[in-house]
C-alpha cells in the first residue's frame, strides 16, 4: 500500500525555506578553494569568454577576476538580461535568495569584466569563433530544457512543464504567452523537488500576499481568477527517496509530535531521517486540537503522494483538456536510500485533475556542434570542468554536473572550473600570444545585424522595472517583451 502524506493548508502555514544568505561567500576554511596562484603583472593579458550569466556564469567570472590581476572576462547571455535562474527560476516569495545578484552585479561592473546580453551563442556567434578570439571560453549556460514525460496525453492542453510554469510567473520572456487555464479544482504535480513544492506553494498561496513581491502582473491576474483548491505531489518513489530538502517542508518538530519506528530508519543519514520522521508524523499522527481548528477552517490543501509512476495523461469527453492521470503503482526494488528503484506492480490508480504539471528534471541542450555533448547524461563530457579533447575549452555548474544543488553548489562548482582554468593558465598550456578578445567578437556581431546589450543597458531596463513596480507596492514590474526592451533602448 502507498504511503500517503496528506496536509489541509493554509497560506501562513506553508513552511519556507531558509537558506543561508545569499551573495555571501565561504571562507577559505569552509572551501576545497582557499590557493593563491601567482600571476605576474607583468605577463600579457588573458582574454576570457563566459557563455552564460546565470550563477555559474557569474561565479567562474568572479574568481577568474579576483585571482587573476590581468585577466578580462566577457559575459555572453542569449537573454537581454542577466541572472539566469537567481531572476526566472527563484520563487517570487523568495527574495532573499535573489539578493546573490548584489554580488553579480559588482563584478559585472569591473573595469575588466563585459556583459553582452541578447547574444546567441550557436546562432549568431559559434564557439570555434569565440576560441579564435580568446585564450579561454567556459560554457556556463545552464539547463534551459525540461525532462519529457514521454507518455500518452502529455500533448494535450492543461499539462505544462514546471520549468515552463515557474518561467510563466517568473517573467521569462519564452514563456509570457503560457496562459495556464486555473479553472479546475484540482492540480497534480509530477515530481517531488523543490522545484515542486515553489509551483505548489504558488498555486495555493493567496494572490493578495503576493502583491508585493516581484511576481509578474500578468501571472498575478490569472492566479486571482484560479478555482485551484487541491494540490497533489505525486513521486515514483517514497519519503527515503524524496528530492526536496527538510527546510523547504518544515523546520523539525513543526505538527504534531510521534514516536517513529527506529527499525525503519535506523540506517538512515541523519537529514533524511529528519525529513521522513517529519512526513510520517503528518501521515499517522491525529492532529490536535488547535491543528484540527486549523485544518477545519482551511480553504485549499496539498498532499504527497508517494510510490506513483505517470502512465497516462486522461482526456476530458471531448478530448480536448487534460481531465485526469493514470498512475502506475510502484514499489522500490532492493537497494539503499537514493540508490533504489520504482518498480511497477502491475495496478494502477486514476486521479481527476484538470492541471498536470511535470517536475521531473531540467536538462542542457548542445550549443554547437563543435562542443561534446553526452545526450543521455544531458552533459558536456568534461574532467574536472576541462571539456574532453577540446584544449582551451571548459565548462562549468549545471551544463558541466547536470542539474543537482542549489546556488552555493554551483558556487562552488563554478570555483573549482576557474582554478583548473588558471591553473592551465599558468602551466603554459593555454594560447600564448595576443588575441582579440571582443574586438573581434563585434565585428562578426555586427555584420550579421546583432546588437548586443551591456550591463550599462541592463541598467536603465533595471530602472525602468522598478519605476514600473513602484506604483503598486512592488519591488520590480518585470518587463517581458523584447522588442519593448529594445525600443526602451533606443534600438
Amino acid at each position: 500500500m502507498a504511503l500517503r502524506c496528506w496536509r489541509w493548508w493554509h497560506w501562513s502555514a506553508w513552511p519556507r525555506s531558509r537558506p543561508p544568505p545569499s551573495g555571501s561567500t565561504p571562507s577559505r576554511s569552509r572551501t576545497p578553494l582557499g590557493f593563491c596562484q601567482q600571476f605576474s603583472t607583468q605577463e600579457q593579458t588573458p582574454q576570457i569568454c563566459v557563455v552564460g550569466s546565470g550563477p555559474a556564469g557569474f561565479y567562474t567570472a568572479q574568481h577568474l577576476l579576483k585571482h587573476h590581476p590581468r585577466a578580462c572576462v566577457d559575459i555572453f547571455e542569449k537573454q537581454l538580461v542577466p541572472f539566469g535562474l537567481v531572476r526566472f527560476g527563484v520563487a517570487p516569495d523568495h527574495p532573499e535568495v535573489k539578493n546573490v545578484i548584489n554580488t553579480f552585479t559588482q563584478t559585472a561592473r569591473s573595469d575588466r569584466c563585459a556583459f553582452h546580453g541578447n547574444v546567441v551563442v550557436g546562432r549568431d556567434v559559434t564557439v570555434p569563433e569565440l576560441r579564435e578570439a580568446y585564450h579561454a571560453v567556459v560554457l556556463s549556460y545552464g539547463a534551459e530544457d525540461n525532462q519529457a514525460l514521454e507518455i500518452p496525453g502529455e500533448e494535450l492542453p492543461g499539462v505544462f512543464s514546471a520549468r515552463a510554469f515557474v518561467g510563466w510567473y517568473n517573467g521569462l520572456p519564452e514563456n509570457r504567452e503560457l496562459a495556464p487555464d486555473l479553472s479546475c479544482d484540482t492540480a497534480v504535480i509530477l515530481g517531488q523537488g523543490n522545484v515542486a513544492l515553489d509551483v505548489a506553494r504558488i498555486l495555493l498561496t493567496p494572490p493578495e500576499h503576493l502583491e508585493k513581491t516581484d511576481i509578474t502582473e500578468a501571472a498575478l491576474g490569472v492566479l486571482r481568477q484560479s478555482q485551484v483548491k487541491t494540490v497533489w505531489i505525486v513521486g515514483r518513489r517514497g519519503p527515503l527517496q524524496v528530492a526536496f530538502t527538510i527546510k523547504v517542508l518544515g523546520p523539525e518538530g513543526e505538527g504534531p509530535g510521534s514516536q517513529v519506528d527506529g527499525l525503519l530508519l535506523g540506517e538512515v543519514p541523519r537529514p533524511r531521517k529528519r525529513l521522513t520522521e517529519l512526513l510520517l508524523r503528518t501521515a499517522t499522527e491525529k492532529p490536535g486540537v488547535e491543528e484540527a481548528a486549523r485544518q477545519a477552517s482551511a480553504s485549499r490543501a496539498w498532499g504527497l503522494r508517494f510510490f506513483r509512476s505517470p502512465k497516462q495523461v486522461l482526456p476530458s469527453a471531448d478530448g480536448r483538456q487534460v481531465a485526469g492521470i493514470r498512475l502506475a503503482v510502484t514499489r522500490l526494488e532492493q537497494g539503499v536510500g537514493e540508490a533504489t528503484r520504482a518498480v511497477p506492480t502491475g495496478d494502477v490508480e486514476d486521479l481527476p485533475c484538470g492541471l498536470v504539471l511535470s517536475s521531473i528534471g531540467y536538462k542542457s541542450r548542445p550549443i554547437d556542434p563543435s562542443v561534446p555533448f553526452d545526450p543521455k547524461l544531458g552533459i558536456i563530457p568534461n574532467v574536472d570542468g576541462r571539456v574532453m579533447n577540446v584544449p582551451g575549452l571548459y565548462c562549468s555548474g549545471w551544463v558541466k554536473r547536470g542539474p543537482t544543488g542549489v546556488i552555493t553548489t554551483t558556487m562552488t562548482d563554478s570555483f573549482l572550473t576557474s582554478q583548473i582554468l588558471l591553473q592551465d593558465l599558468k602551466a603554459g598550456q593555454l594560447p600564448s600570444g595576443p588575441r582579440p578578445g571582443y574586438a573581434a567578437i563585434k565585428a562578426l556581431l555586427s555584420s550579421r545585424g546583432v546588437w548586443p546589450v551591456s550591463f550599462s543597458d541592463w541598467e536603465k531596463l533595471d530602472a525602468e522595472e522598478v519605476s514600473r513596480g513602484q506604483g503598486t507596492g512592488k519591488p520590480r514590474e518585470k518587463l517581458l517583451d523584447p522588442q519593448e526592451m529594445l525600443r526602451l533602448l533606443g534600438r
